[in-house]
């Protein structure tokens, strides 16, 4: 098994205040913009995403969420593979909010898929947006698309896209990963 770093802490920091610059130049003062990290991965980039917005940016009363999607998978009882169910902590209405999901890797677009039937749950938003810190662009099955992205990487055959994040795995790093 082969690695190749493709981003390092220096490079996902450049990318994050890229990214929050983007959500500014398009949300203002988010008064009408709540961020929805998709769980369990895309928490840390909306965890980070939102410190740095509140500290870093000045933006006040930013509204931050976490959606546990798994119960809305496509293939949550496919398969060997047993789905954790994580926590949906949303403490506010998306009722004619513009919503953006955050995650970590786009991929397939079945992830993205099943958070737009989950979160109807908590209402009908006025637009939802997709920021991902990766894009794996030739890998969609659904047709999908960021609008925020923070670097596009053409992984092939049995390449995989590992995102590290400091407060879950001690570095803040992207791998492509050959196995």
């Amino acid at each position: 098994m082969s690695q190749k770093v493709l981003l390092n802490a220096t490079d996902i920091n450049i990318i994050l205040h890229r990214l929050a610059c983007q959500l500014i130049e398009n949300h203002k003062d988010f008064s009408n913009t709540v961020l929805i990290g998709l769980q369990p991965r895309g928490k840390y980039l909306a965890n980070r995403l939102a410190q740095m917005l509140t500290t870093e940016y000045k933006i006040k009363n930013l509204q931050l969420g976490l959606l546990d999607i798994t119960f809305y998978r496509d293939d949550f009882r496919r398969g060997d593979k047993i789905h954790e169910a994580n926590s949906t902590e949303i403490d506010f209405i998306v009722e004619d909010k513009n919503v953006v999901f955050i995650d970590d890797v786009l991929y397939t677009g079945r992830s993205i898929r099943a958070a737009l039937t989950a979160i109807q749950s908590f209402g009908r938003p006025n637009e939802i947006e997709l920021l991902t810190l990766i894009d794996r662009r030739f890998s969609r099955h659904l047709p999908i698309q960021p609008n925020y992205r923070g670097r596009q990487v053409d992984a092939i055959n049995e390449e995989k896209v590992i995102v590290s994040w400091k407060e879950n795995d001690g570095e803040d790093a992207v791998y492509l990963v050959n196995s």
